[in-house]
């Protein structure tokens, strides 16, 4: 197999107006660069005509059965991806091509993380969706450690051994960079143009930000107790266990010291289940750790096309 130098991986969804166009528009910018390249569409299920397009076209193209998801479909094409430098980018045409040369300049300066910073996203929508973009975006930054503008931008480039380290059926796309971070990768951060896009609507909303908050409790959750579960649900179990004595030295003194009746207070049904609630953390945790031993799961059903390069 001929060395590949480049992936660009691109999820893409009901895209049938703009997927021929970007496909052309990357054939012409990689060609520029004088390496190899290979082009990866993964179709997220679409309704549309996207995947009669997409067969067409002179690319890779992963079919997936069925809807799974933004990030499930970019996960498969990076997994599938054979380049040393894996570039990904939206399908909607929002993400100029052009782009990738900055990003992938900015790799050779030592850097195995770089992500698209889309700083004039949002003129002219400074209170519904500056702001909450901003506030998401700080609050990232705040919990992870890893300071970047804009989470959410999908176009980044990445060492391909940086990626191989990461467990990407774990983690939401906007945090792979964080990921990365956290295992030891040199991250940075460069802007890049931002067109609307041509066809359709965006899906960013209110709801949408939301969202990233629920993300990022999941991502600090799994990235602190993912390899160690027992150490969470352990010392729930512990605490568990502690209250259960407490409560029930407090009977023993209402009992000896008192001189009362502690049947009738709920002290021995406090005891119980304080007891049951730590004997079912502890399991939770064994548990835990004999499931976090299995491989995530990949997405098996999907037809591959090898296309003309």
């Amino acid at each position: 197999m001929e060395r590949i130098e480049i992936s660009v991986v691109v999820p893409v969804f009901n895209e049938e107006k703009s997927v021929q166009a970007l496909t052309q528009k990357l054939r012409e910018t990689l060609s520029r660069t004088g390496k190899t390249f290979e082009i990866i569409l993964v179709d997220d299920g679409s309704t549309d005509k996207t995947r009669e397009i997409i067969r067409t076209l002179r690319a890779r193209s992963i079919l997936l059965n069925r809807n799974y998801g933004q990030f499930t479909a970019m996960a498969t094409g990076i997994r599938k991806a054979h380049g040393e430098i894996v570039v990904t980018m939206d399908g909607d045409l929002e993400n100029d091509p052009e782009d990738i040369l900055k990003l992938i300049g900015k790799l050779g300066e030592g850097f195995d993380v770089v992500c698209g910073w889309r700083k004039n996203r949002w003129e002219g929508e400074f209170f519904t969706r500056r702001i909450p973009s901003l506030a998401a975006n700080k609050f990232i930054s705040w919990v992870t450690g890893v300071y970047l503008n804009d989470y959410g931008c999908n176009m980044k480039a990445y060492r391909r051994q940086i990626l191989e380290r990461l467990e990407l059926g774990i983690y939401m796309q906007r945090m792979i960079a964080a990921y990365a971070s956290k295992e030891g990768a040199k991250v940075t951060e460069i802007p890049i143009g931002f067109k609307p896009r041509p066809f359709g609507k965006s899906n960013y909303g209110l709801l949408r930000t939301f969202r990233v908050f629920f993300d990022v409790i999941t991502f600090h959750f799994f990235y602190k107790y993912g390899r160690r579960p027992m150490h969470f649900f352990g010392a729930v179990g512990f605490w568990s266990f502690f209250i259960a004595f407490l409560l029930f030295g407090w009977m023993v003194y209402l009992k000896f010291i008192k001189y009362a009746d502690f049947i009738k207070t709920p002290l021995p049904v406090l005891i119980g289940i304080f007891i049951m609630v730590g004997f079912q953390f502890i399991l939770m945790g064994l548990l835990a750790e004999l499931i976090i031993r299995h491989t995530p799961r990949e997405v098996e059903y999907y037809e591959e096309i090898n296309g003309e390069k």
